[in-house]
C-alpha cells in the first residue's frame, strides 16, 4: 500500500505513529510470540482468576508439560483438539499447549447441546477434547448421537483443579453456576483422563519444539451460526500473527498520551470466543498484562467486586449489553476509574446512549471497532486517542482493506450503502471442507464478503448499518433495526431492546421487543418517541415486553431466534 493511493483517503488519518503496512517476519508462529512472552514476563502475572495467579513461568511450564504429553499420544499430523470449557486458569493451559504441541485448536461454546456439539465435533475431526466435567454428560450424549465421531481422547477437568484451593470467590462461583455435574458415563474405548494429572506425565517426556510455518493452520473458529448453520472459519498461524501485530500497532499511540507501567487486562468475554481469544489471549500475552479471567460475566454483582478488587485494569474489551448491565448496576458507579485507559467495543453494535454514559461516568470514551470470526478478528476500529464516542468503527488496520460494494460486487461511491468486502492479511484461508462456502464468500481477488451494510465518508471513516440478513423492507422501504434500537435504548426505563421483521398480509413490518425496568413504561410513550424521531416507515407496528432477550455466548442479541418466535407466534 502506498500512503498516497487515492482509493485508500483513511490512511491519511492514521496517528502519526502508525505506519501503513507492517513487517511481520519476525515471527514464523504464534507459538514463538507466546515463547518470548514466557521468557520476558517469566515474574509477572499472567492470568488471574478467583484469587489465584499463574505467572508467565508456570504458564510456560503447564503448556510445555501438557503439548508434551499431546505429542506422545499418537494423535496424527495436523490434528485437532476441541477446547470446550469457560474463563479459568485451564483454559490458557490447554489453549497454549495445544499449539505448543503444533496441533490445530478448536473452540466449542461450552452452552453447547449434544446435538450443536456433535455437529462441531464431526465436521472439524476433532480427535481430543479438553472439557469441563459440568459438560460431560452433553459430551456423552454427543457420542451417543454419533458413535462414529473421531475423538480418541478426552481431558476432564474441575473448576478448582488449577486454582489450588478454596476461596470466596471460588465459592460464589460455584454457588452460581447453576449447573450441577450430572452424572456421565463415556464410552469404554475413548482414553479418558483428568487434565491436570497428565501435566505430571508430560514432565518425563521431552517436548519437541514443532516445526510450523505462516500456512499452517493454527484454529477452527467455529461462526456463531446466527444467521444459519456454523462454519469454521481457517485460521492460520500467519492470519493470526497478521492481526495481533495489526492490534498492537494501533493501540500503541495511547501509552504515548497516557503512560502504562503494566497492562492489565479484564477478560470478561470468553476465551472460545474470537474477540477475547486474540484480544486478550494473544495480544495480553504478547504485551505481558496480568488478565484478569472473569468466568462468568453474567453475574455483574461479582463482575464489579473484581473491579473493585483490580483498581489497576485499564484494558477493557467488551460488548454493549455488557456495558449496559454494568451501567445499571448502582454499585457499579461508585468504583474508582482512575487508571482506566482503554475500552474498545466490538461483537455487536454499540448503543450512542450506553456509550455517552459510559463516557460521563468512567472518563473513558468507547473505541468501537469492527471485526469477525473470519478475520481474526478486528479489521477495522476507531484510534485509541478519540475523546468521544464517534457512532462508526473507525478505520481500517495497518494492510487492511475496506470496500463497500453493491449487490453484484461493484464498488460503490463515497457515502453510498451497500455491503463491506474486507481484503487483509488476518482474512480467513476459507471454511473447514465448504469449499463452496468458501467460495462465495472469497472474492478472486480476495475480498472477503461480511454479509454486514456500511458506508465510508469521504475521509475513509467506515460506519455499520446493519446487517444484511436483518434488514427490513418495508413497502419498499429499507429499515435497519440499528437505527430503531438506537432511538429505543435512549429512553429512559429501557434495559435492552431489539427489532425484527415479521411477515404480514402486505409485506415485512416492524416488530419491536423491549426489557424494561420501569412499570410505568408503555408502549405508547415508546411510540411517542418514535413517532418524534423515526420516519413513518420505520417505526414499530408492534412492540412487545419481554423480560430477557436471547443472546449469544457473548450477549450479542440473537434477532433470528426473535423472529422465529414473532412467526411461530402468529
Amino acid at each position: 500500500m502506498s500512503n498516497t493511493a487515492p482509493s485508500l483517503p483513511w490512511l491519511a488519518q492514521y496517528p502519526a505513529s502508525v505506519p501503513a503496512q507492517l513487517d511481520y517476519s519476525a515471527h514464523h508462529s504464534v507459538v514463538e510470540v507466546l515463547e518470548e512472552a514466557f521468557s520476558a514476563y517469566a515474574d509477572r502475572t499472567a492470568f488471574w482468576c478467583m484469587g489465584k495467579g499463574l505467572t508467565y513461568s508456570e504458564l510456560d511450564a503447564a503448556s510445555a508439560q501438557f503439548a508434551s504429553y499431546l505429542q506422545g499420544i499418537g494423535l496424527s499430523k495436523g490434528a485437532r483438539v476441541a477446547i470446550m470449557l469457560p474463563n479459568l486458569p485451564q483454559y490458557p493451559v490447554a489453549l497454549y499447549g495445544i499449539m505448543r504441541a503444533g496441533y490445530v485448536v478448536v473452540s466449542i461454546n461450552p452452552q453447547y447441546t449434544a446435538h450443536e456439539l456433535e455437529f462441531q465435533l464431526r465436521d472439524s475431526g476433532a480427535e481430543a477434547i479438553v472439557f469441563l466435567e459440568h459438560f460431560g454428560n452433553t459430551l456423552e450424549q454427543a457420542l451417543h448421537i454419533n458413535p462414529g465421531l473421531p475423538i480418541k481422547y478426552a481431558f476432564v477437568s474441575s473448576i478448582g483443579e488449577f486454582l489450588g484451593w478454596r476461596g470466596p470467590w471460588l465459592d460464589r462461583f460455584i454457588r452460581t453456576f447453576k449447573r450441577k455435574v450430572e452424572p456421565y458415563s463415556l464410552p469404554a474405548n475413548l482414553n479418558c483422563l483428568q487434565l491436570k494429572p497428565t501435566l505430571d506425565l508430560g514432565k518425563r517426556a521431552k517436548y519437541q519444539k514443532p516445526h510450523l510455518s505462516g500456512d499452517s493452520i493454527a484454529l477452527l473458529q467455529y461462526t456463531g451460526g446466527t444467521t444459519g448453520v456454523s462454519k469454521g472459519a481457517i485460521l492460520t498461524h500467519r492470519n493470526l500473527l497478521a492481526n495481533l501485530l495489526q492490534v498492537e500497532t494501533w493501540l500503541r499511540p495511547i501509552e504515548k498520551v497516557k503512560p502504562i507501567r503494566q497492562w492489565n487486562f479484564l477478560c470478561a468475554l470468553p476465551l472460545y470466543h474470537i474477540f477475547a481469544f486474540t484480544g486478550c489471549g494473544l495480544l495480553g500475552m504478547r504485551l505481558g498484562a496480568k488478565i484478569i479471567l472473569v468466568p462468568n460475566a453474567r453475574d455483574v454483582p461479582n463482575l464489579v467486586g473484581i473491579l473493585k478488587a483490580f483498581p489497576e485494569i485499564n484494558f477493557f474489551p467488551g460488548v454493549n449489553t455488557l456495558f449496559q448491565a454494568l451501567l445499571n448496576n448502582a454499585d457499579f458507579a461508585r468504583l474508582d476509574f482512575s487508571q482506566w485507559v482503554l475500552t474498545i467495543g466490538g461483537g455487536m453494535a454499540v448503543q450512542k446512549s450506553v456509550a455517552d454514559r459510559w463516557k460521563a461516568l468512567t472518563g473513558v470514551a468507547i473505541a468501537e471497532g469492527y471485526g469477525l470470526s473470519e478475520t481474526a478478528p478486528v479489521a477495522c476500529c476507531n484510534t485509541p486517542l478519540i475523546e468521544s464516542f464517534t457512532g462508526g468503527i473507525g478505520y481500517p488496520l495497518p494492510d487492511t482493506e475496506l470496500s463497500i460494494r453493491d449487490e453484484s460486487g461493484m464498488p460503490l461511491p463515497v457515502g453510498e450503502v451497500g455491503e463491506i468486502y474486507i481484503r487483509g492479511p488476518q482474512v480467513m484461508q476459507g471454511y473447514w471442507n465448504q469449499a463452496e462456502e468458501t467460495a462465495n464468500a472469497i472474492t478472486a481477488d480476495g475480498f472477503f464478503k461480511t454479509g454486514d451494510i456500511g458506508e465510508m465518508d469521504s475521509s475513509g471513516f467506515f460506519r455499520i448499518v446493519d446487517r444484511k440478513k436483518d434488514m427490513i423492507t418495508v413497502a419498499g422501504f429499507k429499515v435497519y433495526p440499528n437505527e430503531v434500537e438506537d432511538v429505543v435504548a435512549s429512553i429512559p426505563g429501557v434495559l435492552e431492546c431489539a427489532v425484527v421483521g415479521i411477515e404480514s398480509a402486505s409485506g415485512e413490518l416492524v416488530k419491536l421487543f423491549v426489557v424494561s425496568d420501569d412499570p410505568d413504561l408503555t408502549a405508547e410513550r415508546i411510540m411517542a418517541v418514535c413517532v418524534e424521531q423515526l420516519s413513518p416507515y420505520k417505526r414499530p407496528s408492534a412492540i412487545e415486553f419481554t423480560e430477557s432477550l436471547p443472546k449469544n455466548n457473548v450477549g450479542k442479541i440473537l434477532r433470528r431466534v426473535l423472529r422465529d418466535q414473532a412467526r411461530n407466534a402468529v
